[in-house]
Formats: structure tokens, sequence, C-alpha cells
């Protein structure tokens, strides 16, 4: 064999040699990547489990005060409407037909004036508005408390919160 070809093999080796070094190189980061990628994926679903069981327990909470006539049903389908729509479901889940009573309360206050945005209206636009308001609530009632008990059964108290009272 000539020292050509022996130089040539030599040098092809070293090439081989290199680039499956560098193979290996970038395989490894892949690893450690794909592995920095997957703990940031699990420590994504624990906060997004914990920020639901939060949420979950402040529909319960609300639910329970509109049960128990300790929150008017305007106020809590308010807060529990804009609460579920930041709750991540499992499942597709229609809000609008399971929950339609609260969607239907929701619905009638949802551009309603609040505390000092009321100032801005008369006062006769004021009781036309509560006026509504109230026709609405004793309306959706019956269907309010049960779909109440439904989010109460669906949504979780969490056993630790300093707020939920016991059964």
């Amino acid at each position: 064999m000539s020292p050509l070809w022996v130089i040539a093999i030599i040098v092809a080796a070293a090439i081989v040699a290199g680039l499956a070094f560098y193979a290996g190189k970038l395989l490894f980061q892949l690893k450690v990547q794909k592995e920095k990628q997957q703990a940031q994926i699990e420590k994504l679903k624990v906060k997004a489990a914990e920020r639901n069981a939060k949420i979950a327990d402040s529909i319960n909470l609300i639910a329970r005060a509109m049960k128990e006539k300790q929150c008017e049903y305007s106020e809590g389908c308010l807060r529990i409407w804009v609460l579920m729509s930041q709750y991540q479901f499992s499942e597709t889940v229609d809000l609008e037909t399971e929950y339609q009573h609260v969607f239907k309360m929701y619905d009638v206050v949802k551009e309603m004036p609040t505390h000092d945005a009321r100032k801005k209206y008369s006062k006769k636009e004021v009781f036309q508005m509560d006026s509504k308001r109230w026709r609405a609530e004793k309306e959706l009632e019956e269907g309010i408390l049960a779909e109440a008990a439904k989010l109460e059964a669906y949504f979780p108290a969490d056993p630790n919160t300093k707020h939920v009272f016991a059964n």
C-alpha cells in the first residue's frame, strides 16, 4: 500500500472520528435539552394544577355562598363565570350549556357598571339597571341554585384553605 493511501485512510479515520465525536456531543446536548424541557413541562403542569385548585376553591366558595344566600346571584354568577373561563378543564366543557342559568345571569349583568362607575348614571338609570338585575335573579333563582350545587360538586374545595367552612 502506498504511503499516500495510508495518509488518506488516517485522515479519513480522523475525520470520521471527529464527526462521530461531534455527533455524540450533539446527541448529549439534545438529551440534556429534552430533560430540561420535560422538567419545564412538569413545572408548568404543577403550576397549572395549583392555579386550577385555587380557582376551583374560589368557585366552590362562591357557589356555597350563593346557596346559603350570603352572596347575590348576580355577583356570584359574574365572579364564577370569569373564574370558569380561566379554569383549564381536562376535557372540553360547553359552559354555556352546562351552566346555562349562571351564564344567563352573567349575560344580564356583565355590562352593568359597578362601584364608582355607577355614580356616573342618574338614580333613575341605576334603579332601572338594578330592577333588571333583580328580575333576572328572581327568574333564574331556581336554576342558579341547582347549578350552584353542581358547581360545588364539580369544583372541590381545597381542604387546606383558610376560608372554606366545613360541611
